[in-house]
C-alpha cells in the first residue's frame, strides 16, 4: 500500500485529497498545512509519496532538496492553481505536477502515474 503525506494550506483540499487517496487504496500517513510542519513530519512519517501545494510559503525548492536528503526514495507531486508553476516545480525536483483545476479523473491518473501504478482509474 502506498503511504502518502499531504501538505496543503487549504483544509478542504486536504480533505478532498484524503478521500481520493483512500479510494485509490493509498494510506494517508500525515498532513500539514505549512512547510515547517511538513518538513518536521515527513521524515518521521516515512511516506512513499508527498503531495504538496506549490503556493505554500517561499523556499519550496530548498525544502524539496532537504526532503530528498532526508527521504531519498520519496516521490513528490506538486499541486498548484497556477499552471506557470509547473516548470518551476519540476525544475525544483518534483516528480509530477497536478493543476488544482484538473478534473478528478486526471488527478487520479497523475497520482497513479507518480507511484508507478498502471491501474486504469474507475
Amino acid at each position: 500500500m502506498t503511504r502518502v503525506f499531504v501538505a496543503d494550506a487549504q483544509s478542504d483540499t486536504r480533505s478532498a485529497l484524503r478521500l481520493l487517496l483512500v479510494d485509490l487504496k493509498m494510506q494517508v500517513v500525515g498532513e500539514a498545512s505549512d512547510w515547517p510542519s511538513a518538513l518536521a513530519q515527513v521524515p518521521a512519517a516515512n511516506p512513499d509519496l508527498l503531495v504538496v501545494e506549490w503556493e505554500l510559503p517561499a523556499g519550496v525548492a530548498s525544502a524539496l532538496a532537504e526532503l530528498r536528503v532526508a527521504c531519498p526514495n520519496l516521490r513528490v507531486v506538486v499541486l498548484s492553481s497556477q499552471l506557470e508553476a509547473r516548470q518551476a516545480a519540476l525544475h525544483a525536483g518534483a516528480d509530477a505536477f497536478i493543476s488544482k483545476g484538473d478534473a478528478p479523473d486526471r488527478v487520479t491518473e497523475r497520482l497513479l502515474a507518480a507511484t508507478g501504478d498502471i491501474r486504469t482509474p474507475n
